[in-house]
Formats: C-alpha cells, structure tokens, sequence
C-alpha cells in the first residue's frame, strides 16, 4: 500500500548513533540519546529510539482512536494509550522491536471500545500499517 499524496514531512538528523544526539529541522526535538543499562550501555539522562518510537506510536494511535470515534459520534473522555517497545535479538540475526499498546477509554461501552481500537489499528493509524507483518503489535483495552 503506497500513499496517494504526501502532507507533511518531519525531519529529523541523527549524530552519534544510540550515544549520539537527535534534532528535528525546526528545532523543537533536540535530545541527547544514550543507550540503556539493559542493552550495555551506561543509561542515564537522554532518550532513545524505543522510547522515541513508544511515544510516537502513542500518539498517534490515540488520535486514530478519537478520530474514528468522531466519525460514529461518540464521544470520548479522558482515553489515554501507552506503548511499551521491547527490543531484543532477532532471527536469524540482529535486532528487533515489539510493541504494546494499553488503550483506556473510560466511560465506554467494552465492545464498543474494542470496536473504535480494531478499527483505528486496521485501517486508520499509520504506525499500525507501517508496523503490519513486521513488528508483533499486541493491543489491549485496559
């Protein structure tokens, strides 16, 4: 599946690897990275990628969420998604992510919850799709 039409575009440059430093075009992400204890490194102050990747993903997948709930008229409050990223060897080789999604909408329906998250995971959320066949993406309504 390709896109028809490019909106937008953010850019970001890297320096440094996982002990490096990442900054967006217009300035407004300028982090330090370092890698965590878990992979070797020394962890400490400063992002990286997986949490970069968690917050991301959070991001938009609640937005897709609220967006299909605007599309059926109901409203949400409160709703919340946070996203665990797990990297790990990979077969046959290298390194690969998982992912986590707890989604929270307060208030809702539990099918009618499940319902909005199905529908913004397969069709809406563009980090699903990214993800899709490649990345183990497990959702739960909490």
């Amino acid at each position: 599946m390709s896109i028809r039409k490019v909106i937008y575009t953010a850019t970001a440059t890297a320096k440094g690897g996982r002990e490096g430093h990442i900054k967006s075009s217009d300035g407004v992400l300028d982090v330090d990275l370092k890698l965590p204890k878990e992979l070797g490194g020394p962890g400490g102050a400063g992002s990286n990628p997986e949490q970069l990747f968690a917050a991301g993903y959070a991001a938009c997948f609640e937005s897709a969420v609220r967006f299909v709930a605007s599309q059926r008229k109901i409203a949400i409050n409160d709703a919340s998604v946070t996203a665990h990223v797990g990297i790990g060897p990979h077969e046959p080789a290298g390194f690969g992510i998982t992912v986590k999604l707890e989604v929270k909408l307060p208030g809702l329906d539990k099918a009618v919850a499940q319902e909005l998250i199905d529908t913004a995971h397969n069709d809406i959320c563009p980090y699903s799709h990214a993800t899709r066949g490649n990345v183990d993406v497990d959702i739960s309504l909490v």
